[in-house]
């Protein structure tokens, strides 16, 4: 795989995260030189500062709740803006539900466990199955990577009546 196709897969990934529309690739010449396994294309990770961190406002660890379930989110040391924002020292919120944290050098999956807030949102409401389950928030930057090292919230667990 080419260098050029592994960056054309990552924007195409970070660009379907935002609903944005990828842009066409161009074409590859007919005859290429076999890519060895060092031929990896990397995204540079957006540092994050020292002391940066999100936690929940709403629920508590150990809460139970009904729904829907409204989820505060809370940042000190950064700024919140939209997805695409290059602004130093800023991301956007992802609520993880009953899921592991993402692969840091890998966009945010956009999944029914890994909820985007591109927009700058900074609380939402939420509808779950009744039981156990385990929420975090992790920031993403302004392409949906997760910062150096990862602005990330303990996990709390919530009950749903």
């Amino acid at each position: 795989m080419t260098t050029r196709i592994v960056a054309t897969t990552l924007l195409t990934l970070v660009l379907f995260g935002c609903g944005k529309q990828a842009p066409e690739p161009a074409s590859e010449p007919a005859a290429e030189p076999a890519a060895t396994p060092t031929a990896v294309a990397t995204v540079p990770r957006t540092a994050s500062p020292a002391g940066a961190r999100v936690f929940f406002i709403s629920p508590s660890d150990g809460d139970t709740v009904s729904n829907p379930v409204r989820v505060e989110f809370g940042i000190e040391g950064m700024d919140v803006v939209r997805a695409g924002d290059q602004q130093p020292n800023s991301g956007h919120h992802h609520l993880l539900i009953d899921t592991e944290l993402p692969d840091p050098a890998m966009p945010i999956p956009a999944t029914e466990q890994h909820i985007h807030f591109g927009d700058g949102s900074t609380s939402t409401e939420i509808t779950l199955p009744a039981g156990k389950h385990t929420l975090r928030m992790l920031l993403g930057d302004y392409q949906h990577f997760p910062h150096d090292p990862p602005v990330v919230s303990d996990p709390i667990t919530i009950t749903v009546e």
